[in-house]
């Protein structure tokens, strides 16, 4: 027996119904436009760029670091340099001194330490002014240079008191050269306010070698520079002022 035609046709249109709906599909949104890729010309110049800034930057580190480095070298020399007669300081004499010890120690070299002060700096600072006892420690520190070789180092150890550190020299010939210093000091005469002026020196010594001690030895030898001064008070011929 056949169905009904009605119940076959509504059975169709249901069925036409939910296929539409599940065809059915929400719109498409827009795509977000995409960066186009970097060349590899573009890259490869970013990084050089980037290569020459930091080179740069280490060009300009390393500047500053020499700089600094050459303003701490001065600031040890001027605190070891005497500002007035530009020799060692009694600070920078002492490390030269410390210095020549050590290598006599090590290689059983030999020396001599030969302290020498100015006889008369305060008389002549009283009677003429500082103005001229500066132009008497200039005169001296110039003349001590003089007769000195390259290797030996001349230092004012404070207010009218020099030092000078020798290389290979005998004891005879240590004192030998302090007494061509006192003779080289006596010998230079000053003109102040129309009045010739000379000062003189005084000089001891100490032999140094590869026992020695730097502290022990510029205190012989200050000892006996003041030996030596007492001696030389009862010399004639050392005057302040010539007629």
């Amino acid at each position: 027996m056949k169905k009904p035609r009605r119940a076959t046709a509504a059975k169709a249109k249901k069925g036409r119904k939910t296929s539409g709906s599940r065809t059915k599909t929400a719109p498409k949104q827009a795509a977000a436009p995409r960066r186009a890729p970097a060349t590899r010309a573009a890259k490869g110049t970013s990084r050089e760029a980037s290569k020459d800034t930091g080179k740069a930057t280490i060009r300009g580190l390393r500047t500053k670091l020499t700089q600094a480095l050459q303003r701490v070298a001065e600031l040890e020399a001027a605190a070891d340099t005497d500002f007035l007669l530009d020799i060692p300081n009694r600070r920078g004499f002492e490390r030269e001194l410390q210095r020549a010890v050590a290598y006599m120690k090590r290689y059983r070299a030999s020396g001599a330490l030969v302290v020498l002060d100015v006889d008369r700096l305060k008389p002549i600072n009283d009677s003429f002014g500082h103005g001229a006892g500066d132009e008497v420690l200039k005169a001296i520190a110039a003349t001590l240079t003089r007769q000195i070789r390259a290797s030996d180092v001349v230092g004012r150890l404070g207010g009218d008191e020099f030092a000078l550190l020798l290389w290979n020299l005998s004891e005879t010939d240590a004192k030998a050269k302090a007494v061509i210093f006192e003779q080289a000091i006596d010998d230079l005469s000053f003109t102040f306010r129309g009045q010739h002026v000379t000062a003189g020196a005084s000089a001891g010594v100490a032999l140094l070698g590869a026992q020695s001690d730097a502290v022990r030895a510029l205190e012989e030898a200050d000892a006996a520079m003041y030996v030596r001064k007492a001696h030389r008070r009862h010399e004639p011929r050392i005057r302040l002022v010539s007629n």
